[in-house]
């Protein structure tokens, strides 16, 4: 039985009307440095509208930043990286058989990608780590993707996420079942102690959160 009014939980929209939102914070941006972030699912699902966007952001003098897997054939991210400032890519697991056992998905493309994106021009690449208990917690694994990222030579940071259920009411909301929902979020004693290992690693410039 469907309970209450019936909820929109998408829409479409244009370029040029998702600017006119974006240009009604240009003040706030000046003040704090900040500016236009694409974030997830993942924005390069439609590269054609995340090229355009970023474009007209760059060409209105707004900062661009992108948050995603990379898990894309190389040209959609090659397309954006002229309109880009910062890339934030997420990096989960350098076990291509155990990323592929947790995300459908083996991590081969992402680590190649990742090369690439540092290989190029890009102003700025910071490596995302969501910290999931049971996938990638333990200081072995960390320190693994530390050294990935150390080895590119161009990140700038690492950011070490934890795990949280923000999504979990959305994927009920759509009759899917969250498959995560007997994992806890890990405590703050083990995320310190993977923020010591990952900056042992990488350097300093590593930050929980962000």
């Amino acid at each position: 039985m469907v309970q209450g009014e019936p909820k929109i939980i998408g829409e479409d929209v244009t370029v040029a009307s998702v600017m006119k939102t974006v240009e009604k914070d240009r003040n706030f941006y000046r003040r704090s440095g900040g500016g236009l972030t694409l974030s997830g699912g993942e924005s390069l699902c439609q590269p054609d509208f995340a090229r355009d966007l970023l474009r007209a952001a760059k060409e209105s003098g707004i900062t661009t930043a992108l948050e995603s897997m990379a898990c894309v054939p190389y040209e959609h991210i090659e397309a954006v990286l002229p309109y880009l400032d910062q890339y934030l890519l997420d990096i989960k697991h350098m076990n291509a058989v155990k990323h592929k056992e947790f995300t459908g998905q083996s991590n081969e493309l992402i680590l190649e990608n990742a090369r690439r994106i540092a290989a190029s021009e890009m102003s700025e690449l910071s490596i995302r780590i969501p910290v999931i208990p049971t996938f990638n917690d333990t200081p072995e694994e960390i320190a693994a993707i530390a050294a990935y990222a150390g080895s590119l030579g161009k990140v700038r940071r690492i950011h070490l996420l934890p795990y949280h259920r923000l999504g979990q009411d959305k994927y009920e909301g759509l009759g899917i079942e969250y498959q995560m929902a007997d994992v806890e979020p890990p405590q703050e004693e083990q995320m310190e102690l993977l923020l010591k290992t990952a900056a042992q690693i990488f350097g300093p410039e590593c930050q929980i959160g962000g």
